[in-house]
């Protein structure tokens, strides 16, 4: 009686261990979707949906406010910003948007963006560290972090020193990665050069098996990763809403297309039949995850679009030179969420203002401590941008002149060579270059 009794409560807890999995496998299921979709950008969810709709039975129609829906947008079109912004984005802008969704100290940023425009076409870095900190009046130890910084980015392979860098930075994130590798690539590359498979056998004691996977590992690896980011194709973006003003208010249209709404099939419920209720139960499953994932989707991009306006209320109201300086932890901790979600949210996302189309990512800028509060970057380029624009041709304002300048309109405290920085990334020539007769 006592092991039946003993054998009968093992079964209960076997069974509830078996369920709690399950529980939690549909869970992490629904999570991982939720996560994926949040990343997607209006036109990707649209394919998305459409693709699962076509293969689930259960999905009748996903139906798209037609009245809402409106003309997609060619980023040459939209996103400029008085001229400062090319609408073909280079590999240094692709990076430097980046750094928008990880946190950096503000006393690394300058530091970490001279050392993205220090790397060549293919992305590796082609100054030494010591030019490096030289160049920036900082320490060495700065420009290894900041060089550990930008090592993050994608994609992997950015901002290595060497070929055997470069694969061992795309090496180290994949499945199969060894620590001898690191050894191998950073000190032996000669050895892979060679053909010297017997030297790398011998010194780290591996299979032929084992080192006919590692060549495979290292032929999967690109060693021009900044050729990635080399694209010349239009883009083509379609916005998640419509900031705009009615009387004294601010408002926010949620376009339709970035939340569809499915239409159930219910003659489906009438079956009777067991391998089909079997087939129609994991459609049913897949359609709730698909429906919680739309809501999480549209709920959190909702709110991250709301919490921006409020914040950068100036920027819609006045225009650029009134935008703030405000981070993804802002976001995140008003919001009680990870900055990763934010991150995701506002990702390839767009909304339609006043001033025209704008990425999410946009709102969030790093900024230069001033009198006043922080002026972002970016306003301090348009400062500069319009300064040139509008100096006598005849006499050019040098770098020291246009510091002068900000100073006396705007004041704005920078450094000449700050200035000169900034003119360099708006691709502006020097004074002398610039005089005409």
């Amino acid at each position: 009686m006592k092991f039946h009794f003993m054998g009968k409560e093992l079964s209960v807890v076997k069974q509830h261990l078996v369920q709690q999995q399950t529980i939690q496998r549909k869970l992490n299921q629904s999570l991982i979707q939720s996560i994926q979709m949040l990343q997607f950008t209006s036109v990707e969810l649209y394919e998305y949906i459409n693709e699962i709709a076509e293969e689930n039975p259960l999905i009748e129609e996903v139906v798209y406010d037609a009245e809402e829906r409106q003309q997609t947008y060619q980023a040459s079109d939209t996103y400029s910003i008085d001229a400062m912004n090319s609408s073909e984005k280079t590999l240094y802008d692709r990076l430097k948007e980046q750094l928008l969704t990880i946190e950096i100290p503000e006393e690394f940023l300058p530091t970490v963006e001279f050392g993205i425009d220090s790397l060549n076409e293919n992305g590796y870095l082609e100054i030494t560290l010591e030019e490096w900190a030289s160049a920036c009046n900082t320490t060495y130890s700065i420009t290894e972090k900041a060089l550990h910084i930008i090592q993050q980015l994608e994609p992997r392979g950015i901002g290595a020193r060497h070929l055997g860098e470069c694969i061992y930075l795309q090496l180290r994130e994949m499945d199969g990665y060894r620590p001898f590798i690191e050894d191998l690539l950073l000190h032996h590359l000669d050895w892979i050069a060679d053909y010297d498979w017997t030297a790398i056998q011998e010194s780290y004691g591996i299979t032929q098996g084992e080192l006919d996977d590692l060549i495979k590992l290292i032929q999967s690896c690109d060693p021009k990763p900044g050729k990635l980011l080399d694209t010349t194709d239009v883009e083509y973006i379609v916005p998640e809403a419509k900031i705009w003003k009615d009387q004294d208010k601010w408002k926010i249209t949620f376009y339709h297309w970035s939340a569809p709404k499915l239409v159930i099939d219910s003659s489906y419920n009438q079956l009777v039949d067991k391998e089909a209720e079997k087939f129609l139960k994991s459609k049913r499953d897949q359609l709730r995850w698909l429906e919680g994932a739309l809501k999480y989707r549209t709920a959190t991009i909702e709110l991250v679009i709301r919490e921006i306006v409020e914040r950068q209320v100036d920027f819609f109201e006045f225009g650029l030179l009134h935008l703030k300086s405000m981070t993804l932890s802002d976001i995140a901790d008003k919001l009680e969420l990870h900055t990763s979600t934010i991150s995701r949210a506002v990702n390839n996302k767009y909304v339609e203002t006043p001033h025209g189309i704008y990425p999410l990512k946009f709102f969030f800028q790093s900024g230069v401590s001033q009198d006043d509060g922080k002026k972002t970057t970016i306003v301090l380029k348009h400062m500069v941008h319009r300064l040139i624009e509008e100096e006598d041709k005849a006499r050019p304002l040098s770098d020291e002149r246009i510091r002068s300048r900000l100073q006396e309109k705007y004041s704005v405290n920078i450094a000449r060579r700050t200035v000169m920085k900034y003119r360099q990334e708006l691709n502006i020539p020097a004074s002398y270059k610039r005089r005409k007769e």
